[in-house]
């Protein structure tokens, strides 16, 4: 199945179109559904896939472990699955890895992925009947080995948070929390060279009408993991599953999804200080989103600018269209859009879901997906130029 899949992909890429590659496939090694991918590439130019392996079934909660797999040749072949977190028949997820290149202790980078554990329901927790905690493990040797957890619930997890908008009173408890889904993000440059940013969601009080209880946050690291903070909330009611990129001039953009449905639409908050406060929100209209998770990275700097790469389920409808898009101007204009993936099988609920991206080189990027109903999680490398 390997040289298959090599001669594939090769096979592809010389006509320009690149093979999914399956990396989880639901039903084998001991998990029945995979969800909820993330990856990054480490300085040694490996890349890391990881996901939530659902022991039982596709449900949110249960007996749900986070596992990862590695490439060493650009996505083409992926090694054995690794189980990383198990927290025995309860829920661990939502991981969200990043590479610390910044800190001088570990010049070869430190792999950071935060993760969370639940012990009931995500109805049942947002009723206060359950609690989800922050975690995070490190690895110094490209995911072969992963340190202790470090809890730091009490430091990213808050029983009242104020805001500043009168019109938004979020003085209740938090309950529902979550990181991303997806990467989290690190700033290389300005004045917040070095920070670790974890795009995040809390529900506070009880249960309201058309998920308003929700709200996105961030928090995050200037000491290497040493300590944390967190940001603000995002003041837009049912702001929910968010990712979150550097800007120039020590800004942070986080984009989220509409929990409340009632705009298709992604919703955007534009930091000044590296995520620490909101400045600006809207819904961004050339961003259409079914309700469902999107993932944003930065591909680097050019002309002073981050050019932005942006995915998700482009589709009003349901969750398919899976797009990518660029931006040469920090995510003021998509100007340039490929689409990814497009469903065919007529019963098909889900063709495309969840997705992350991650900068292969700088014609390249790769793309881990859910596709078909959650089957499969596939990898495809995108020549967006």
């Amino acid at each position: 199945m390997k040289i298959l899949n090599v001669l594939l992909f090769c096979l592809l890429q010389s006509a320009n179109l690149l093979a999914q590659i399956p990396v989880f496939i639901s039903g084998t090694d001991g998990h029945k559904s995979y969800r909820i991918p993330a990856i990054i590439k480490t300085p040694r130019g490996e890349l890391i896939a990881f996901a939530e392996g659902r022991v039982n079934g596709s449900g949110d909660f249960g007996d749900i472990n986070i596992v990862m797999k590695k490439s060493k040749d650009r996505g083409m072949t992926w090694g054995g699955m690794k189980s990383i977190v198990d927290y025995k028949d309860l829920q661990a997820g939502n991981p969200a890895p990043v590479v610390d290149i910044t800190d001088p202790t570990y010049p070869g980078g430190r792999i950071f992925l935060f993760y969370n554990t639940g012990n009931n329901h995500e109805g049942e927790v947002r009723k206060g009947n359950g609690l989800r905690e922050i975690w995070y493990i490190t690895s110094t040797d490209g995911g072969d080995h992963w340190s202790v957890p470090i809890n730091i619930t009490k430091q990213t997890h808050r029983p009242m948070q104020p805001t500043i908008n009168p019109e938004y009173d979020f003085n209740e408890d938090w309950r529902s929390y979550a990181n991303t889904p997806g990467h989290a993000a690190q700033f290389t440059d300005g004045i917040y060279k070095g920070r670790i940013y974890v795009a995040a969601n809390h529900s506070a009080g009880d249960p309201q009408p058309h998920f308003r209880d929700y709200a996105s946050h961030g928090y995050y690291t200037d000491d290497h993991g040493l300590s944390f903070q967190l940001s603000e909330t995002v003041p837009v009611p049912g702001s929910n599953e968010a990712t979150a990129t550097p800007l120039s001039n020590n800004r942070l953009m986080l984009n989220a999804r509409n929990q409340q449905g009632d705009k298709k639409y992604r919703i955007v908050a534009i930091s000044q200080n590296g995520g620490q406060s909101w400045n600006q929100t809207y819904f961004d209209q050339q961003l259409p989103d079914p309700v469902c998770e999107g993932s944003i990275l930065s591909m680097g700097i050019v002309h002073g600018k981050h050019r932005l790469a942006f995915i998700n389920a482009a589709d009003t409808l349901q969750r398919d269209h899976l797009t990518l898009r660029i931006s040469d101007d920090e995510g003021n204009t998509w100007k340039k859009s490929i689409l990814v993936y497009q469903g065919s099988h007529p019963d098909a609920k889900s063709p495309s879901a969840y997705s992350d991206i991650v900068k292969v080189n700088n014609h390249m990027i790769g793309v881990l997906f859910e596709r078909d109903n959650y089957s499969q999680i596939v990898f495809q490398q995108i020549r967006w130029k």
